[in-house]
């Protein structure tokens, strides 16, 4: 592998137009961050959540510092990751902002349940964490809010809603297993046997 000086390198600055069309392309689970307590409360749809480490069990979420629900995290120390299901298109679309919703009316139409740290979490989540801040490290316009799990409600259900191309798309772990054996062609043939 032949490497380039770095001094030879020519920065080309990439645009936020550029970055944001090649991200589209990479497949997002939808969770919907939540934060507060009592009536204090607001949440926001994410696709930024990522596990950091299974032993202390740790999640870590990037919020942008002007969400509604960052200065909720940092005053209580505590936040809810809520993973949906496919057919939760409705409650995603809600906490992204569509419709106007904010704050605790954002939450009517579902059911929600108190989590051990006293945010809110979604009964009927795939899974829930209820997570207590470790550590914020802002970077640039978010903060990187790294949680350690306290909690976890999980249900049974296997099909999530999954964000690709600027779109809500469902990701049916039994639908897509049988679409896949209907195309799939036999090992024997493939082989030539």
């Amino acid at each position: 592998m032949n490497v380039v000086p770095r001094d030879l390198m020519t920065e080309i600055p990439v645009s936020s137009a550029d970055f944001r069309g090649a991200m589209r392309h990479l497949t997002g689970g939808v969770s919907v961050i939540t934060a507060g307590r009592g009536r204090d409360i607001t949440g926001m749809t994410v696709t930024s959540v990522t596990s950091l480490t299974v032993d202390p069990p740790t999640l870590l979420v990037s919020i942008n510092r002007d969400a509604s629900s960052f200065p909720l995290i940092r005053r209580h120390g505590a936040f809810g990751v809520n993973i949906l299901n496919a057919d939760q298109l409705e409650l995603a679309e809600r906490f992204a902002g569509k419709g106007g919703l904010k704050g605790a009316d954002r939450f009517a139409g579902a059911q929600w349940v108190t989590g051990i740290s006293g945010v809110p979490l979604l009964a009927g989540a795939l899974s829930a964490f209820d997570c207590e801040v470790e550590e914020i490290l802002e970077r640039h316009s978010h903060g990187i809010v790294i949680g350690r799990v306290r909690h976890i409600r999980s249900s049974t259900r296997s099909a999530a809603l999954a964000y690709w191309h600027g779109q809500y798309v469902a990701v049916d772990q039994d639908e897509d297993a049988a679409k896949l054996a209907e195309v799939s062609v036999p090992a024997r043939s493939r082989r030539g046997i």
